[in-house]
């Protein structure tokens, strides 16, 4: 039986390792180093937060929304608007009005900007003044087309409530009518998406079918 004898010098290792102290300051080093990016890249989050005193996400329901061809259409408490919104025959047309429901999940206040619906931009109209007025003989200071307006609610006999916070404003937990005054004929049947823009430039997006009603 043949065996081999290794010589001492044969037996020694080649690898090589950092000393434990310097192993620890490297360690240390790489957190301090990931921890201030992190921190740089967070710090206009954290004082934007803390300046305000609100956290800045928002949250937008679409509860439904009213685009029949009728004359009175439907707040979101399920009340007819006082002032008209069209004529009542078969067709959506330039002038007449649809209503998107909506609720403000937030626990700040949100302010609505530009809405688009069917391609068309709308721009908020304050008429708390002189009220929305009906479809076929608003005056310039009432809703006329390619604007919008928020509704608080209903009251029987009217007129309608509207929002008198501010420009466009909404609520924590409140559910408002958004309407809208068309700007162009809108074939029966055609979806249509609705697109919300808050002034923090938050979207929320929604379908509306023409002719119906949903919520």
């Amino acid at each position: 039986m043949k065996t081999t004898t290794l010589k001492p010098k044969e037996l020694k290792t080649t690898h090589k390792a950092v000393a434990p102290v310097i192993a620890t300051l490297l360690m240390v080093a790489i957190a301090v180093v990931g921890g201030t990016i992190i921190f740089v890249f967070s710090q206009g989050f954290f004082s934007s937060s803390q300046i305000s005193g609100q956290p800045q996400i928002e949250a937008v329901t679409i509860l439904g929304y009213d685009a029949r061809a009728v004359t009175n259409i439907l707040m979101h408490d399920g009340n007819p608007m006082f002032d008209t919104s069209g004529d009542g025959n078969s067709n959506v047309e330039a002038g007449e009005r649809v209503a998107i429901y909506v609720t403000n999940d937030s626990v700040q206040k949100i302010v609505l900007g530009e809405i688009t619906f069917g391609g068309v931009e709308y721009t908020f109209k304050n008429v708390n003044a002189p009220g929305m007025g009906n479809w076929d003989t608003a005056l310039p200071l009432e809703l006329l087309p390619t604007n919008y307006t928020i509704l608080a609610r209903t009251v029987a006999g009217g007129p309608d409530i509207l929002l008198n916070e501010g420009a466009g404003e909404i609520k924590p937990g409140q559910t408002a009518t958004i309407v809208l005054d068309l700007e162009s004929d809108m074939r029966i049947g055609r979806s249509s998406q609705f697109k919300l823009t808050t002034s923090n430039g938050n979207v929320f997006v929604g379908t509306a079918s023409v002719g119906q009603q949903s919520g």
